[in-house]
Order: C-alpha cells, then sequence, then structure tokens
C-alpha cells in the first residue's frame, strides 16, 4: 500500500463516526517573558467574557486570542483570519473561512505578509508566500479547533524567533496541550453554499507517569459562493506530552491535504492609463468566476475555435479553471530539559515535507507566446514578426509577409490539435519543499538576571517546476480543479525548474533583568545568516518566458552579526505599566525560483550578478513604546487597555514589479519576469489602542482602533539591468521622464491608514450573543496614490445556545448560529499591485454567510 493510500485510510479511520460539535473556552494566554519562547512561563489571563487580551509583562506590544474565543468567530477558522479583531492587524480574503491562500492578504503596521514573522509551538512557518518555497500555513499546520491560542507581536519579535522574515512582527500559534482527563470532542458544522465540517477529537487523558495524549481529524467540503467549486480538505493532528520532575517531552505530527479552486482577480487601469475612476470600477466586473465544468459551453461560446478569448474583455478574461492543491506532513519533538531549580535546557527538532501544485487552465491564445516556441516545429525558422503574439493565436501579424492568412491559421489550428484540441491549455507551478531544522536554548536563572542564548538552524531544499499540459477533448475528466495533472498525463513541456539549497542560522542572547521590584530591562541581540544557492536544471526556451535567454544561477550569502533590541517595563502601581522596546530586524532574500520577490527570477545573470554584488536586504528600526493598565471596580466591572505608539525605520525596501502585468495578479497565466526595485526607505509612524471593558460574566465590549501613516522616502529609476535604485530626493510629479517613478511621500498601497475593530458579548446563561464590527479606512491601490478603493465595514454576529450539562449525558452540548458580512456588504477586500504605473487588480468581499455548528463533548 502506498503513502497516500495509507493516508486516506488513516483519515476515515480518525473521522469514522458520528460527529457533533464542540468549541471549548481556552483562556487566553500571553507570555510572561517572550524572551524564553514557549517554554517560558506564562501567564493565564482570565477572560471568559471577551475575545481579546492586551496586557501581558513584555517590553514589546503583545496581544492574544484564545482557542474558545477563536472559534467564536467562525467555528473552523483560519488562525490568521482569525486574528482580524486585533489592533494594528489587517486580514482580508475572499473567502470567510480565511483558508484560500491565493486571495489571502494580511499586513500589520505597514508590514506585507511576507515582512512577518509566524511559527506554530515556536516550529518556522516560513513567509506565507503563495508561491511555496519555505512553509506552510498556521491552518495547514494545526486544526484549528486544536489551536490553544494565537499571540501577536505588532512591533518586533521576540529574539528567539525562528524566522529570517520577521521585519514587522511575529504571528505565534499555539496548539493545545492533551487534557489531563479522558474525553471526545466533536463537531458539525453545516451551512450557505453546501458548507459541512467535521471535527473529531479524542484525548486519552493521563494514563500513568505523566503521559497524556490526543489524536485529532477535521474534514471540511464548501463550495465557492460564485463559482462551481468545491473548497476540500482533511487534516489529522497527534500530540503526545511526558511531563515529570526531569523534565517536558513532547510529539507532534500534523497531516494535511487540500484542494482549493481559485478565481481571478479583476484587473483595473488607472484613469490615466485609460481606466474609470473608483467607485465605478470596482463593480465592472465584481466576480471573475471560473466556467468548470462547463467544458463544451467554455470552448464553443466563449472561446474562438482557435482557443482565443474574447477581445473586448482583455486582461479579464475568464479562465476554465484554477486551483491549489497542497500535501503536508509536519512534525517535531521537543524535550524541556529541568537540569536545575536555575537552569533550563529546550532543544527542538523538526521536519517538514511538502508537495503541491497549482493549476490554471485556460485558453490557448493567452499563452500562445509561451506554447509556440515549444509546439511549433517552425517556430525557429520564423521570422520576429511572424510569430503570433498574446490572445492571437492563428492570427497573421499585421507586419508579417513570410505566411498568408491561410497558413497561419493553419498553424494556430495544429497549435490547438497538440494542446488536445480543446483550445485550452493548463499551466502548473508544482512544488516540492522538504525542511530539517534543531532549535535549542539553554535559560539561566541568576536572581535578578534571568539570561537565555540560543539558535536556530535550518535546511531547506526545495524545488519549483513550471510545466504545461493538454486539455484533452477527448477526455475533459483529465483536466479538472480536483486532479494534479502530473498523476494523470505527461506534460507538453517543462518550461523551466529550479532548484534551491537554503541554509538558515540565526543566534541569540538576552538578558532578563529586574532592576527593582517596578523596573524590568530586557535587552540582547540576534544574529541571522542566510545561504542561498539557486539553479535552473531546466531552463526556458529563447522567446518562451519575454526577452530572457537564461533564468540567473548562483549563490548570495547573506550575514548580519549583530541586530540588537533593548526595552524596558515599569509597574506603577500593579495596575498601569509602561513599556518601550528599540528592535533591529532584517527580512533574507527569498530564494524562490519561480517568479516574485527574489534576485533568482529578475530575469538575466547580469540583473542577478549586480544584485548579488550591489543589493542589500531589507532592514527595519522599530521603536514602541506605550501604556497598559488593567483594572477591577467592583461588582464585576473591569478594564483592560493598552495604548502603543511606533515608529520604524525601514529601509533598502524592495519591490518586484511584474514584467508582464498579468500572471496571478490578473488573470494571466502566462507569468514572467520581475524587475526587482530597491525604492529606498519607508517611514511609519502610528498608534494602536484598544481597551476591553467587562461587566462581570454579563456583557464586555472590545474595542480597538489604529492609526498607520508609512511613506516611501524616495523616488525610484529601474536601470538597464532591471535592478532599480532609489533616487537621492523627491522629484514629485505625477510621471517623470526617464524612467522616475514619483513615488516619494506616497502611502503604502494596501494598506489603510484608519481601522477600527468592535466585538460585543452578551451572555445571558444558557445563550450567548456576540457581535462583531471591522472597519477598513481606503487603501490605494498603486504605488503612485493616484487610485484607491473606499473603506468598508463588514458586521458578523454569533447566536449561541447551551444546554445545561446535567440535561443530556453530554457535556457542553451547545447549538451556535454564525452569519458573516451580516449586511451583505460589496466591496473590494484583497488588491494586487500588478505595476508601479497602470495598473492593480482586486478581489471581492464574500457575500452574507450563515453557519450552523452543533457541538459537544463526553
Amino acid at each position: 500500500m502506498g503513502i497516500g493510500s495509507t493516508a486516506k485510510t488513516v483519515r476515515w479511520a480518525m473521522l469514522a463516526g458520528t460527529a457533533l460539535a464542540l468549541c471549548s473556552a481556552v483562556p487566553a494566554m500571553a507570555r510572561e517573558d517572550a524572551a524564553a519562547g514557549e517554554a517560558a512561563a506564562a501567564e493565564a489571563v482570565v477572560d471568559s467574557g471577551s475575545i481579546i487580551v492586551t496586557g501581558a509583562k513584555t517590553t514589546r506590544s503583545a496581544t492574544a486570542i484564545s482557542g474558545g474565543e477563536i472559534q467564536k468567530i467562525l467555528p473552523g477558522v483560519a488562525p490568521l483570519k482569525a486574528i482580524q479583531t486585533l489592533p494594528g492587524v489587517l486580514y482580508i480574503t475572499a473567502d470567510p473561512w480565511g483558508n484560500n491562500e491565493q486571495n489571502a492578504q494580511i499586513f500589520v503596521h505597514g508590514f506585507a505578509g511576507n515582512q512577518l514573522g509566524y511559527t506554530m509551538d515556536g516550529i518556522p512557518l516560513g513567509d506565507q508566500s503563495y508561491g511555496n518555497y519555505n512553509g506552510l500555513s498556521p491552518q495547514r499546520a494545526v486544526i484549528s479547533e486544536n489551536v490553544g491560542r494565537i499571540v501577536v507581536a505588532t512591533g518586533a519579535g521576540d529574539l528567539a524567533t525562528p524566522s529570517n522574515s520577521n521585519l514587522g512582527g511575529t504571528i505565534e500559534t499555539f496548539s493545545s496541550d492533551p487534557t489531563q482527563q479522558f474525553g471526545v470532542r466533536a463537531a458539525q458544522t453545516v451551512g450557505s453554499y453546501d458548507t459541512s465540517r467535521t471535527y473529531l477529537r479524542i484525548d486519552s487523558g493521563d494514563i500513568g507517569g505523566g503521559n497524556s495524549a490526543y489524536i485529532s481529524g477535521a474534514r471540511q467540503r464548501a463550495r465557492a459562493w460564485d463559482f462551481n467549486g468545491i473548497q476540500k480538505g482533511w487534516q489529522a493532528n497527534a500530540k503526545f506530552v511526558h511531563d515529570d520532575a526531569a523534565g517536558k517531552l513532547t510529539l507532534y505530527f500534523d497531516y494535511n491535504d487540500m484542494t482549493q479552486p481559485n478565481e481571478d482577480a479583476t484587473v483595473f487601469f488607472k484613469p490615466s492609463a485609460g481606466g474609470t475612476a473608483t467607485p465605478v470600477q470596482l463593480y465592472t466586473p465584481y466576480t471573475k468566476p471560473f466556467f468548470y465544468p462547463g467544458f463544451d459551453a467554455y470552448r464553443t461560446s466563449y472561446l474562438t475555435a482557435l482557443g482565443n478569448s474574447p477581445a473586448a474583455e482583455g486582461n479579464n478574461y475568464r479562465n476554465y479553471y484554477s486551483d491549489a492543491q497542497r500535501t503536508d506532513y509536519l512534525a517535531y519533538a521537543r524535550y524541556d530539559a529541568r537540569l536545575s531549580d536555575r537552569i533550563t535546557w529546550s532543544t527542538t527538532g523538526y521536519y517538514h515535507h511538502n508537495d503541491g501544485v497549482g493549476v490554471v487552465a485556460g485558453p490557448l491564445g493567452q499563452s500562445i507566446t509561451t506554447a509556440q516556441p515549444y509546439l511549433d516545429p517552425n517556430y525557429a525558422s520564423l521570422p520576429a514578426n511572424c510569430r503570433f503574439g498574446s490572445n492571437a493565436n492563428g492570427i497573421r501579424p499585421s507586419a508579417c509577409t513570410a505566411l498568408t492568412d491561410a497558413q497561419a491559421a493553419a498553424a494556430g489550428a495544429a497549435l490547438v490539435a497538440a494542446t488536445g484540441g480543446s483550445g485550452m491549455i493548463t499551466r502548473t507551478t508544482e512544488y516540492r519543499i522538504d525542511r530539517e531544522g534543531v532549535i535549542s536554548a539553554v535559560s539561566l536563572d541568576l536572581g535578578d538576571h534571568k539570561v537565555e542564548l540560543g539558535g536556530w538552524f535550518e535546511h531547506n531544499s526545495t524545488t519549483q517546476w513550471r510545466r504545461w499540459y493538454a486539455v484533452p477533448l477527448s477526455d475533459p475528466s483529465l483536466s479538472t480543479p480536483y486532479v494534479r495533472p502530473r498523476e494523470v498525463m505527461e506534460p507538453l513541456f517543462t518550461q523551466y525548474q529550479g532548484e534551491a539549497r537554503i541554509n538558515q542560522l540565526q543566534l541569540h542572547i538576552q538578558d532578563t533583568w529586574r532592576l527593582t521590584d517596578r523596573l524590568l530591562v530586557q535587552g540582547g541581540f540576534k544574529t541571522s545568516a542566510q545561504w542561498a544557492d539557486g539553479r535552473f536544471p531546466v531552463q526556458p526556451r529563447l522567446g518562451s518566458l519575454g526577452g530572457t535567454t537564461a533564468l540567473p544561477e548562483g549563490k548570495i550569502n547573506t550575514k548580519n552579526w549583530f541586530l540588537p533590541a533593548i526595552g524596558a517595563t515599569y509597574d506603577f502601581n500593579g495596575h498601569e505599566q509602561l513599556y518601550f522596546n528599540v528592535q533591529k530586524n532584517l527580512r533574507q532574500y527569498q530564494a524562490y525560483l519561480a517568479g516574485g520577490g527574489g534576485p533568482w527570477f529578475t530575469g538575466s545573470q547580469a540583473a542577478f550578478d549586480a544584485f548579488a554584488d550591489e543589493g542589500k536586504p531589507e532592514t527595519s528600526w522599530t521603536y514602541e513604546a506605550g501604556l497598559r493598565t488593567n483594572r477591577s471596580f467592583g461588582n464585576g466591572v473591569t478594564l483592560q487597555a493598552q495604548v502603543n505608539y511606533y515608529h520604524v525605520d525601514f529601509s533598502n525596501r524592495l519591490l518586484a514589479i511584474p514584467t508582464n502585468p498579468g500572471g496571478i495578479a490578473g488573470s494571466g497565466i502566462t507569468g514572467g519576469t520581475s524587475t526587482l526595485v530597491n525604492v529606498g526607505d519607508v517611514k511609519t509612524d502610528g498608534v494602536d489602542a484598544a481597551a476591553t471593558l467587562r461587566f462581570g460574566t454579563l456583557f464586555s465590549l472590545y474595542n480597538a482602533i489604529s492609526y498607520n501613516l508609512s511613506k516611501y522616502q524616495n523616488d525610484y529609476t529601474s536601470t538597464a539591468l532591471g535592478i532599480g535604485a532609489a533616487t537621492d530626493s523627491c522629484i514629485g510629479g505625477y510621471l517623470v521622464t526617464g524612467g522616475v517613478v514619483p513615488t516619494c511621500g506616497k502611502q503604502l498601497p494596501g494598506t489603510p491608514k484608519w481601522m477600527n475593530k468592535t466585538v460585543a458579548t452578551l451572555n445571558l446563561g444558557p445563550v450567548e450573543v456576540q457581535a462583531t464590527g471591522d472597519y477598513v479606512g481606503r487603501r490605494f491601490a498603486t504605488f503612485t496614490n493616484d487610485a484607491s478603493v473606499s473603506s468598508y465595514f463588514l458586521t458578523s454576529l454569533r447566536i449561541a445556545a447551551r444546554v445545561p450539562d446535567n440535561v443530556l449525558p453530554l457535556q457542553k452540548v451547545e447549538l451556535a448560529l454564525n452569519v458573516t458580512n451580516l449586511t451583505d456588504k460589496k466591496g473590494v477586500s484583497t488588491l494586487s499591485i500588478g505595476s508601479a504605473t497602470n495598473s492593480w487588480s482586486a478581489y471581492p468581499i464574500a457575500p452574507r454567510q450563515w453557519f450552523l455548528t452543533l457541538s459537544a463533548a463526553y
């Protein structure tokens, strides 16, 4: 029996039986000493009536959300989606669950998702780029219902965080430990668009000798709200804990297999580039669903016989389908040794394997410039002006005299036949990741000083293939969103294959010094080093990837041995606490070899060499200071609040601007290389304020307001090599000749200046009502701030009724109704900035949806 068959057998066995639901409330946790990592003592905060915890004894701004409160947002919600209510955090997606990774977008204090650090139980999850190369999403690393808490450091993450991308803070997800009592938890959710989510967990309880474990599984299926595609997946978790006087051993395993059909973003052009003004353009078209399973309708009523899409639709043509399929295996073993009353030593070894594929099946004409060099035997002998242009398969270019119209049409028909006869072609990006690493830290309690020193090492072997497949007219079942093309047919050709070997090393040391009963000072530094070697065993054929003759190869080693941090907290009276933190961080280059933001996809060896010699990785200095309060006024009335000011000096900001404005940003499936531009500095100033007011267990009100001003400090120019350069000063103007783009003084696109989040919870004993509001201000859609999308305010509602425990033999029986986007608001969710000067693209906000969850425990 193969691995795939075994995995399927296991997941069916785990999910057998009747599944009911459970959303158990886990108290919110915030680390007392972020310096000590997960092994440090955590401060449990009683938080039965609100969604947020804002007070923690750290020198950094940190907020946390408990597992129980996460499930109130929506049972099974993705961890990153759950933190959208936290101050300073913007998480947006066209999927109410937050599971679809293609259109997910996160910003924290102006930093984009791949400039943040992510961990699960302290294990690095990579930078969350949609193109997999160094990690996996939190929802693929742990089942949502098994999340114990999420801690978000919005300013700067802890020095010990194992991440090479955490310029702007960290998001740490923690899985819950096994319970000390035997129990079964189960959940069943049904709802809009044929949603069905089943969750089951069995805890062994304490089986003697300090041993306990659980095994858990989840299955989810939900139809996309605007097209006939099923988002589905299986996931399994297992955790074992042995805890005794000598130390604590933790073993964890995660298996995830998911399929996510995607929709394309709508491409818009700025008014200066022939587009229409906002907000009209937001709704024309509002969505671009794919055609699947309408195979015949797509071929005969949408495409021409030669596979060209309607010319009037331009970049907003529709594909037959697209999808992302991912399979992950993640495991770790951690031992926290108690060497003495004053010395602890925590060591973790982990392994992650991923294989996946991103698929787009669409018009042959839109990919003809890639396909013709491989599939037309006469291509090399054709004059350049006789080769087919984009969306013009079989159409003779007007300047071509070497072919007649009939000859061009015959050549186009031959290409249709070569790709299966349907007029379509499928492009894949196929992924493999094998990561193994070790994290180790020693903590010394020296009385007033608590010293920690440790390190992280990871080796990552990753490969990406860009392949193209036929869409057979004779058997359409071979090309669907639920089939990996490589498993059912041979590729027509492999356009390129990129391989990278990446070694990461990070060391840290820090001291937490208790100067007085009220004053605590924390200082230290970390190192960050990356050795990356990228190669292309298969290079693209001339003409198939723009003007690229060969993608660049080589090594880039970047090392910074001193990234300092210092901070302090001062406790005035046991209720109010003042804190500050100053920290430098670095983001290593992305060694992703299938596009995007790394030097290995700049289009030429000369550009790569120039970047390797002259380029500088992104760095940031983050300064933050704030005041926390935790007050009780009697009769159950309490207030928890925090005000945080931050300033960031961001140097050597890199923009990867696609040379082809299509690609994932729009509808294009051809893709292309990118211009990697150093646009100089960005300065950020902002304020977050959050408060939770409780009236006993009856009512709680949480509100957070955030202001962020992030501005470029330079214009930039594109050089002949394509690596770009920041100008010394602001030239100004709308568009300056000579290749200068006027970004100086402009707000970062995609991130709003203003956000406000509200959560109100009314607890009436067996009935609980929770309302959530999320305001996102206007966002600029271009680097030059001459196009924007309107603000929006989304609301959601939860009503839950719990059966008293003594009524039924089961415990914690609850029926909960969740309604997302209660007012059915329309607008833009995710923005994709596809070009510096001309275009941008956007995904829509998901409509109102309802979900009903029955939960119970035994």
